[in-house]
């Protein structure tokens, strides 16, 4: 397949005016495991790297040491040097009078990948890189990339250092997986040409996570894929859950028991019911765990409307780990399934409603176009409330306030046709926007927006909704 960089504009815009500033440049980069951070700076940076060393997992110093030799030998085989390195002080002082020696034209370009497996406890990795930067670096024509899948670690440990590399970081980059659009032109890429229906399938069960999407085989369908990839023994994503949290919390359990937690209520849990169904405890360690669950792209918090953060609703967003707990885990490690008819159970069914209704929060940017509010400054947030007074519950799991004195209500459903609203949709909406403006008081106008696949049949309730937002809006 011909290597070519999806998406990732404003990414390579960064790094190039990096590579020809005139300043030495120190790049963070960070985002989900899998996501492609690796891949997108080898390939803007190729041949302009003088120096690579990526860490190793669950590794000592002196082997991670071992590792840094390996790396350098490979990048500068007639330096000589009279003693290996015993201390990141000693590795990082090599690596600058190689550097230097090199005598390079234009600017040096050195990546230092998995930099959380690098910089374990009393590695003192930090304090090796932090002289680098601070006595020599700073000085020179150079481009340093740091880049790690734990970004909780990478903002705690660099980024937010109150130490040596304290406000050292000129640009940070945030590796986001891809929009359905990006998806779509991957798969074609690689000679997949699949429906927009059948990749909203493939979205909802794994994301836009290229390292997944690679397993997508052509002349399959979606289920097809699916099948192979999720349910085979031998299948790529079957037993990629424990792999995926092991690699990057040292202590996964807690992580995986909030990921378990938050995947039982799909409509999402403040941190109240996160605490009163787990096993864990209230505190500074479930913040800490709740914000790197946050920052590595598995959770989101949504703000509830007219409420305080203490309010928030914290949902799973991660597409394959849902999907891997609702569906693959319960099979056990060796029995199989036959996804070609779970697909058509009512369970897979309600699954998928939750999920596309994850897949619409985070193309939020997309449903404005269509809304014709790209323009617009606004607000994102759920809304939840009790009965009360009369009048019944509502959750209303997206909100956009505008500031042109309107308010979106949100109602979004996964179909495999086009939908058709009934009167019990009717009162449903009808209900919740009665709810809504007594809670909140609004003064704005209220429109019921329905996001939904291929769109709505019209019929003598097709009125009661204001907009609606189709599959194709989506991947734009």
């Amino acid at each position: 397949m011909e290597k070519k960089i999806i998406g990732r504009k404003e990414e390579i815009k960064t790094m190039l005016g990096a590579l020809h500033s005139v300043q030495p440049e120190l790049i963070a980069v960070i985002g989900r495991r899998r996501v492609g951070k690796t891949f997108l700076i080898k390939q803007t940076y190729g041949q302009f790297l003088d120096f690579e060393l990526t860490g190793l997992q669950h590794t000592k110093k002196p082997e991670q040491l071992q590792n840094f030799i390996f790396a350098f030998r490979n990048h500068f085989p007639d330096f000589e040097y009279a003693e290996k390195p015993n201390s990141w002080l000693e590795a990082f002082y090599l690596l600058s009078k190689a550097l230097e020696e090199k005598a390079k034209t234009g600017k040096m370009v050195v990546f230092l990948d998995e930099l959380p497996w690098l910089g374990s406890k009393r590695s003192e990795f930090i304090t090796g890189l932090s002289w680098f930067w601070n006595s020599w670096a700073i000085n020179q024509p150079i481009v340093v990339v740091i880049c790690g899948s734990a970004a909780s670690w990478m903002i705690e440990k660099v980024i937010n250092d109150r130490g040596g590399l304290h406000n050292r970081v000129t640009r940070l980059m945030e590796i986001q997986p891809f929009t359905l659009a990006e998806t779509e032109e991957f798969l074609q890429l690689r000679g997949i040409p699949l429906s927009r229906y059948h990749i909203v399938q493939l979205y909802l069960t794994m994301g836009g996570i290229p390292m997944y999407l690679d397993q997508v085989k052509p002349g399959l369908s979606a289920v097809q894929n699916i099948q192979a990839i999720c349910f085979q023994r031998n299948g790529y994503l079957r037993n990629e859950f424990d792999r995926l949290f092991g690699s990057l919390f040292d202590n996964p359990d807690r992580y995986i028991e909030i990921i378990r937690t938050l995947a039982a209520k799909r409509m999402g849990m403040t941190r109240q019911e996160i605490i009163a169904k787990s096993k864990l405890n209230n505190g500074g360690m479930l913040s800490v765990a709740l914000n790197e669950l946050q920052q590595s792209g598995f959770i989101e918090a949504y703000g509830s409307y007219g409420k305080k953060n203490r309010q928030n609703l914290y949902r799973l967003t991660d597409a394959y780990s849902l999907f891997y707990l609702t569906f693959i885990e319960p099979l056990g490690s060796n029995a199989h399934a036959d996804f070609t008819k779970l697909s058509d159970l009512p369970h897979y069914k309600s699954w998928s409603g939750y999920a596309f209704e994850n897949l619409c929060l985070l193309h939020i940017p997309q449903i404005r176009k269509a809304l014709g509010i790209s323009g617009v400054f606004t607000t994102i947030s759920s809304f939840l409330a009790k009965a009360d007074n009369g009048l019944a519950g509502a959750q209303i799991d997206l909100v956009i306030d505008r500031n042109d004195h309107s308010v979106n209500l949100c109602e979004i459903k996964f179909s495999s046709t086009d939908y058709v609203l009934d009167k019990s949709d009717v009162t449903s909406l009808e209900n919740k926007k009665r709810v809504f403006q007594y809670h909140t008081k609004t003064k704005k106008h209220l429109f019921t927006t329905l996001i939904t696949t291929f769109g709505v049949i019209e019929n003598v309730h097709r009125s009661e909704v204001d907009q609606v937002v189709v599959m194709d809006d989506l991947f734009k």
